[in-house]
This record gives structure tokens, C-alpha cells and sequence, in this order.
């Protein structure tokens, strides 16, 4: 049997074996208070500050149920498409965890808030449907931080310490079905529809879905069948996965592992395994190869959740543009390309570009300088477009410096660059360096006369009716001007000074 650590080349493995995927996404609402108290949910809090008899199941207390959290379940299940429950209700889901105060999680088991949806999802050109088995609505967990050991993790350490403000937060669970027939394009697909999830949560107003604060959780479900096999693959969930780029690496990851465990004669354990940021690949968290029996019973101190239909119809109503009918909106106005929007979409640039536009910049501009220039910065400085230190405001104003002549692509460049250095605005950095395109056209024909005298040879070609020798001519006034001269004025003045029309 090959190392768990083996893997194989993504493109054998893709050869030899279909993935099956399956995505559990869990979102933290943005509600003032927490699930089934009143205690605030905001991220950051000292620890243990953000309690209550409830939320720390003291003897005698009792769950009141959020108004707005089953608001938001419903809006988030109407949004992908789902069908509205008539009546359901909460459960325990009875397990043993230290952070889990009431050593039972209020949850939903067999009677999901929303059920049977759809998310579609563009990769490659090509549109792919997610289904949706069920959004259901329950309380998050507190945080455990284990102190010792090298890997943060329980085993190896010293001691544990638990927080217990997250506990109790509303938490949303979208499960999906299997999605198979994804191909090679697997780990883009996980992206993809994780990105757009994300897209939505946001349009719909119910969450921050900021991963890197736990706010959006993906559990990645990977299996592989050999080709030409009709029954699915021992599947293994790579827990708490809080990225983009890590859920993609970790669908990867988990194909090349497991294809290597596959191909040497091997079985795949079906468990939990845990993703790790630094190699890209997971290591093996607990087996979940015995069917675990949760107990799961009636919540018996909640009534259940019976939605009105009128009520539901209001809120389907009143929905907000969805992310991907407001990016057919925004590619018909701005005239561009699929290719193009979804390479927009990729970069999460849809929203600096469209608030550029806001600004007063014409979308073409726009587009050309967040995803050119400003990309590049981004992905040298290693953080997302809009973590970068410049506004879409102030990147209007550089693009109408360019369309007024003031400066051209080069300096317009340089001008980013003091901006995103903390120089100022725009007009701040055109000043202190001193980036204004040279209009004086006596100034520029001095600089061109002291060409013209360095470079004899190449003004005797253009006079002789070699006019592309005149690029050389144009780049000495560029290099002469600092980058500050209009290359197409110059152009014009050297063969009018050299007599060719």
C-alpha cells in the first residue's frame, strides 16, 4: 500500500480515476444576537465575555429561537432556489465536544428549513449546476486553542483552553448533493461555487462571510472511482477549510492522495482529515468508518418553525439582485467579453471595477488597470485586489489624468505606484514627482532637437523614406523626457522636422 503521503501527478490521476465531490458549507449569520439568547455576537471580543445562562447551559435556562436568523435561513434557501418548508423544527444532536456547553448542538435532522436547490456556477466557459440537498439552521460551536506541541493541534499539546462568545451563534449549513462529471476541472468547480456562495451571502445582506475569521467554513468531501466504474468511492471530508485557493488545493490535493493509496493495490479510510496552508496537502483526523448515532431528538423547549406561505412569497419578493444576474447586467453594459467577466469574476474584481466606473471612469479603463497593473501588485504583495492601499475613486482620477493628456500609461503607472506607497492621491504624487506629461511643445522640441543632433544616422534613414527608423527617434525622447513626453506628438514634430509627411 502506497505512504499516505505518496501522490500522484494530477493529470494521471485524472487518467485512472472520476472524482465525486461534495461541499458542506457553513455560515455564520450577521445577527445581532446569538441563536437562542441575547448575547452579541461581535468577532474579537475578550474571551468568555459574550455569555449567558443560555448560550452556557446553566440548569434552568431555555432557548428562545432567532427571528431574524430563520429570516435569513429562508432568504438564503429562496435564493438557491430551494423549497420553503411548511413546518419543521429543531432537534439535539447529541455529542460529546468541550466546546459544546450543553454537550448537545440544537440543529436540524430530518426536517431541513430548505431543501432541493441549485446554484449555478461558470468554469471554463462552461456553466455547471450545483444541487442543493438542504440549507438547515443551527448554532455554531465555541473555539478550542490547544497551547503546546508544534502542530496547534489537540494531540502533543500542553493544555487546552476554551472560548465560549462563538457558541451559540446562528449558523446556516448548505449541504450539496454528490457532484459528479466535474472532470479535471474538480478543484476549479469547488472554487467556483464556494466563491459564489460567498458572492450571495453577501448580496443577500445575511453574513460577513470573512474566512479568515471562520465566518464562512467549507468541508470538502473528495472520492475517486476508477474509469468505467459505476459505483462511487470511499469518501474522506477535509474539515473547516477557510479559503478559496485552500479549497481548491485541497480537492487536488485529496485526488492525487488518494489516487496514489488507489493505484498501489490500497483503500481509502473514510474520515476526517485536516487541510494544512503550508504543504497543501491533509493529514488524518478521526475515522468515521462506523456509522456514528447522533440520538437525535426534538428539541422539546423550542415549537417548531411553521412559515407563512404569504410571508415567504414577500420575501422571495423582495430578494436583491442576485450575483450572477447582476454579472449578465454588468458585461452588457460594460461590452465585454465572457472570457473577460469571468476572469473578473476570478480576481474578485467585479465590484472595484463597477465602483471605478462610479467614480466617472470609463469601464474600459477601469478594467484595464485593476486587472493589469494593480493585479500584478496584488499577486507580488501576495493579498487579495481589494486589500490593496488604493481606492476605486482614486483610480478614476488616474485614468482621467490619462484621458486629459496629463499623463500617459507609464507615468500613469508611476502614479499608482506613490498611491499604493502611502504618498497621497493621485494629484499628490503627480506634484511631489513631478510625473506631468511634458505639453510645452517648445520644451519637447528642444528635447527632440538634442535627439535628432545624438542620433544622426537614424534621422538620415527617416529623411531617406525609412520612416520606421523613427521608433528609435521617439524612444530617445521618451528615455530624454523621464517617460514624460506624448510619444505621438513627438512622432509627428521629429518627421515634420525631418521633412517627411
Amino acid at each position: 500500500m502506497a505512504d499516505t503521503e505518496t501522490l500522484m501527478p494530477y493529470d494521471e490521476a485524472l487518467e485512472r480515476f472520476e472524482p465525486v465531490l461534495g461541499l458542506e458549507t457553513h455560515v455564520e449569520l450577521g445577527t445581532a444576537s446569538k441563536m437562542f439568547c441575547g448575547c452579541p455576537t461581535e468577532f474579537g471580543a475578550p474571551p468568555n465575555t459574550q455569555v449567558c445562562p443560555v448560550c452556557l447551559a446553566l440548569p434552568g435556562s431555555l432557548p428562545v429561537a432567532n427571528a431574524d436568523a430563520i429570516e435569513s435561513t429562508i432568504r438564503i434557501g429562496l435564493a438557491l432556489n430551494c423549497s420553503i418548508a411548511e413546518w419543521c423544527r429543531f432537534a439535539r444532536k447529541n455529542y460529546f465536544y468541550p466546546d459544546m456547553p450543553k454537550n448537545y448542538q440544537i440543529s436540524q435532522y430530518d426536517e431541513p428549513l430548505c431543501t432541493d436547490g441549485y446554484l449555478d456556477v461558470v468554469v471554463d466557459g462552461k456553466t455547471v449546476r450545483i444541487e442543493i440537498e438542504r440549507v438547515h439552521l443551527e448554532e455554531d460551536t465555541g473555539k478550542s486553542t490547544h497551547v503546546g506541541g508544534a502542530t496547534g493541534r489537540i494531540h502533543g499539546a500542553d493544555y487546552s483552553i476554551v472560548d465560549y462568545n462563538r457558541a451559540g451563534i446562528p449558523l446556516v449549513e448548505i449541504v450539496t448533493k454528490p457532484i459528479a462529471g466535474t472532470d479535471r476541472l474538480a478543484p476549479e468547480v469547488a472554487r467556483a461555487y464556494v466563491t459564489e456562495l460567498r458572492e450571495l451571502m453577501r448580496a443577500l445582506g445575511v453574513s460577513d462571510v470573512r474566512m479568515e475569521e471562520g465566518s464562512l467554513r467549507c468541508d470538502v468531501n473528495v472520492s475517486l472511482m476508477p474509469r468505467g466504474a459505476s459505483e462511487w468511492g470511499t469518501r474522506t471530508e477535509t474539515k473547516n477549510v477557510n479559503s478559496l485557493r485552500s479549497v481548491e488545493r485541497a480537492v487536488r490535493g485529496e485526488i492525487e492522495r488518494q489516487a496514489a493509496i488507489l493505484a498501489d493495490g490500497g483503500r481509502i479510510v473514510q474520515e476526517t482529515r485536516h487541510f494544512h496552508e503550508d504543504t497543501g496537502r491533509t493529514t488524518s483526523g478521526r475515522s468515521k468508518e462506523e456509522a456514528q448515532d447522533y440520538r437525535y431528538f426534538p428539541e422539546p423547549d423550542l415549537l417548531p418553525i411553521a412559515p407563512d406561505r404569504e410571508w415567504v412569497a414577500s420575501l422571495k419578493a423582495a430578494l436583491p439582485e442576485l450575483p450572477s444576474v447582476r454579472r449578465s447586467r454588468l458585461q452588457a453594459d460594460w461590452g465585454v467579453s465572457d472570457l473577460d467577466m469571468e476572469s473578473m469574476h476570478n480576481a474578485d474584481a467585479i465590484d472595484l471595477v463597477e465602483a471605478t466606473v462610479a467614480a466617472g471612469a470609463p469601464a474600459a479603463d477601469a478594467r484595464k488597470w485593476w486587472m493589469g497593473e494593480l493585479a500584478r501588485r496584488a499577486n507580488e504583495a501576495g493579498k487579495p485586489l481589494a486589500e490593496l492601499p488604493i481606492t476605486p475613486a482614486e483610480v478614476a482620477r488616474v485614468t482621467e489624468l490619462v484621458a486629459s493628456g496629463a499623463l500617459n500609461d507609464k507615468l500613469a503607472r508611476q502614479v499608482l505606484e506613490g498611491v499604493l506607497a502611502g504618498e497621497g492621491s493621485p494629484d499628490d504624487v503627480v506634484a511631489k514627482r513631478g510625473l506631468q506629461v511634458v505639453n510645452d511643445e517648445g520644451e519637447l522640441l528642444a528635447i527632440i532637437d538634442k535627439v535628432l543632433a545624438e542620433n544622426a544616422d537614424a534621422a538620415d534613414k527617416v529623411r531617406s523614406g525609412k520612416v520606421a527608423a523613427a521608433g528609435a527617434l521617439v524612444g530617445g525622447v521618451m528615455k530624454a523626457s523621464r517617460g514624460k513626453a506624448d510619444a505621438a506628438r513627438a512622432r509627428e514634430l521629429i518627421l515634420e522636422k525631418l521633412g517627411v509627411s
